[in-house]
């Protein structure tokens, strides 16, 4: 990324997509929640889904909305993904250690992670070392939707820990 880009974004001149919050994320070894909010949490929160914080693909055919409150580092993150119809999505590898699982909640799936390709349909699930690069592939006709859950290691949280 270069440094001009990530000036826009500082000086909120550009809204970063998903790709280069992920990068911004794994340059300063923070997980990704914590480029979404302002930090401060209160014991119990209810994310209205009218006002989630949700992330598109410069194109537009992927969604990525936080199902946690922004702002905090999270260990664990959770989220509701759209991919449209015979669109797909490239991820970047994440931090050592970084785990994904997901389910598919409407329409079916690929999910390719390294080389190894995994066709998953309506209500499969897959956790999977999400270390290497991997994508989301939807073929159908139909959009889908996908619950994904992301877990990094504790050492994520080294530069964050008091």
């Amino acid at each position: 990324m270069s440094r001009a880009m990530l000036c826009q974004v500082e000086l909120g001149k550009s809204t970063p997509t998903i790709n280069v919050l992920w990068r911004i994320a794994r340059a300063l070894c923070i997980p990704f929640s914590a480029l979404l909010g302002d930090g401060a949490e209160p014991r119990s929160v209810v994310v209205r889904a009218g006002s989630s914080k949700v992330l598109t693909s410069h194109d537009g055919t992927f969604a990525s909305r936080a199902l946690f409150p922004a702002g905090r580092p999270q260990r664990v993150e959770f989220y509701e993904l759209r991919i449209s119809a015979r669109s797909a999505e490239r991820a970047e590898a994440h931090p050592p250690g970084t785990k994904e699982n997901l389910v598919v909640a409407h329409g079916a799936l690929t999910v390719s992670v390294g080389k190894a390709r995994h066709r998953l349909e309506l209500g499969d699930a897959i956790v999977f070392d999400a270390d290497v690069p991997h994508e989301y592939a939807n073929d159908e006709e139909e959009d889908a939707v996908i619950y994904l859950v992301v877990t990094y290691e504790r050492s994520e949280h080294r530069l964050l820990d008091v």
